[in-house]
């Protein structure tokens, strides 16, 4: 039970992952909206064609043409209704803006990570004894670039709601709208050796004054 203590996941810090949770939402609450019919129907069912010693054999019928309209549409609705918005939140995480606020170079290595920000030649290196921290604003879009330099890895923020692979010559973008300030904890999520677990990093978002003040202290 103690899995259960919270309602799903994270409600997500970033614009991107809030969209994810709000669909994960819908999707919850209509697979329970229909277990519940299912499983209503079927107790119905049960209770109500169950054998008795005064029952008489039903009337056999073919087929009932509206009923199984109704049970045929009704599904292809609900799937259709999910695709879509699915594949609306699906876009909306994958796209990226054409004028991020900040890139940063995000390259893993066995067993840490190197943070670059693009343009200011600044750059954060870790250790599995001393991960790293990478600071970024709030309400500013973010371009983050992964790759690595030895091995496959991956890139995940469980606050964000989302991991991208880390792939050896193959550079992965994704755009991050961090929206509340905070420390996040970062790791990586794909088994890359001995110190695999010991592979973290903290993400540090503060007010965009904050960020500008910060780059231009280091």
């Amino acid at each position: 039970m103690s899995g259960c203590g919270s309602y799903g996941p994270p409600a997500g810090s970033t614009r991107q992952a809030q969209a994810i949770h709000g669909l994960w939402g819908v999707l919850l609450w209509t697979g329970i909206a229909v277990g519940i019919i299912v499983y209503a129907l079927i107790l119905w069912s049960v209770l109500r064609y169950r054998n008795r010693s005064d029952a008489t054999p039903p009337p056999q019928f073919t087929g009932n043409p509206p009923l199984e309209i109704t049970w045929t549409v009704i599904p292809l609705l609900i799937v259709g209704v999910l695709f879509f918005l699915t594949y609306r939140v699906e876009r909306y995480v994958q796209d990226v803006s054409p004028h991020p606020a900040v890139t940063v170079n995000v390259t893993a290595f066995r067993w840490s990570w190197r943070f670059l920000y693009q343009g200011s030649g600044k750059a954060i290196a870790g250790t599995p004894d001393q991960p790293p921290q990478l600071v970024l604003p709030v309400g500013q879009t973010v371009r983050v670039i992964v790759t690595s330099q030895d091995v496959v890895h991956s890139f995940y923020v469980p606050e964000f709601l989302f991991k991208r692979d880390a792939i050896p010559g193959v550079k992965n973008a994704f755009d991050l709208d961090i929206a509340k300030p905070g420390v996040y904890r970062g790791e990586c999520a794909e088994f890359c050796g001995l110190s695999h677990a010991r592979m973290l990093f903290t993400v540090k978002a503060v007010p965009a004054a904050a960020f500008a003040s910060w780059m231009q202290s280091r």
